[in-house]
């Protein structure tokens, strides 16, 4: 068929599968009456003469319904652990196929979906079963690997369809992972709520006795026999305060050591790789 097709058209070309796929498409859509294909392939049969294209009429025309078939009627083996995969069920899951295999074969890499993981069940292992002899036809008139890639992943996305899964939309820009360490996120963090717990306590040591600031000072000394009501109140705020600050210091500087190494990491890299934007940056 493909033959007969790049003599007819020698401008345009196409692939083996490509033809079997809309072959089959026009088949099953009924397009065409029996009448009008008949008159279709036998004006597809190339000739030279009246004389030659009635000698050879009819082994081409065999050859031509050979191929059609062929592309047609794809092989299946039923198998009795099908876990109840009726007629009905295999001519809907070849359609599925179909319409996955023509999606895929021209989208670009980038713009595939994304396709989830497939629990192991007894109907899921039925579908993939069902599924792979009608693949037979597909991969054996693929003519590369990037052919094959293709045929597989619309195969895999027929299997997802057809079970019902849910796919990721096709072309999602995925968003970047965040480059600062989780370490460094939770020290930001206690920096963060020591300040306020700072703030919170010399509010309350200026002589701010609003509910939520004396909470929040119980809160702060809890589990020790700080109270309200000592006299040296006062030293104790000013000495929590202090230690806070210390704190706050220390996470700061851990904080620094490791931006001052991650920058000197990259300049070192830089100086390997492109000295004169390293110098550059320096400026």
């Amino acid at each position: 068929m493909h033959r007969f097709f790049a003599e007819l058209e020698p401008s345009l070309s196409v692939t083996d599968q490509n033809l079997a796929d809309q072959v089959r498409y026009i088949l099953r859509s009924n397009i065409f009456g029996d009448a009008e294909l008949e008159r279709l392939r036998r004006e597809a049969i190339p000739s030279s003469n009246g004389n030659a294209a009635a000698g050879n009429a009819t082994p081409l025309d065999a050859q031509q319904t050979a191929y059609v078939d062929a592309a047609v009627n794809i092989p299946f083996v039923a198998n009795s652990d099908d876990d109840g995969i009726v007629s009905h069920e295999l001519e809907k899951m070849r359609s599925i196929l179909e319409e996955s295999m023509l999606e895929t074969r021209s989208m670009p890499l980038e713009n595939r979906p994304r396709l989830p993981r497939i629990p192991l069940s007894k109907r899921n292992r039925a579908v993939v079963r069902a599924l792979n002899p009608m693949l037979v036809t597909y991969l054996e008139a693929s003519r590369d690997l990037c052919e094959m890639d293709s045929i597989l992943f619309g195969a895999a996305l027929a299997v997802c369809r057809s079970i019902g899964a849910k796919l990721s939309v096709a072309g999602r820009a995925t968003q970047k992972s965040s480059a600062i360490p989780a370490w460094r996120k939770r020290i930001e963090d206690r920096i963060a709520k020591a300040r306020a717990l700072i703030g919170r306590l010399t509010s309350f040591r200026s002589g701010n006795n609003r509910p939520r600031v004396v909470r929040t000072v119980r809160m702060a000394f809890a589990g020790t026999n700080f109270s309200l009501s000592q006299p040296d109140i006062t030293q104790t705020l000013t000495e929590r305060i202090d230690d806070l600050k210390q704190k706050i210091a220390a996470w700061g500087k851990r904080i620094r050591r490791f931006s001052e190494s991650s920058r000197r990491f990259n300049q070192n890299r830089l100086f390997q790789s492109d000295q004169k934007r390293l110098y550059k940056s320096l400026e």
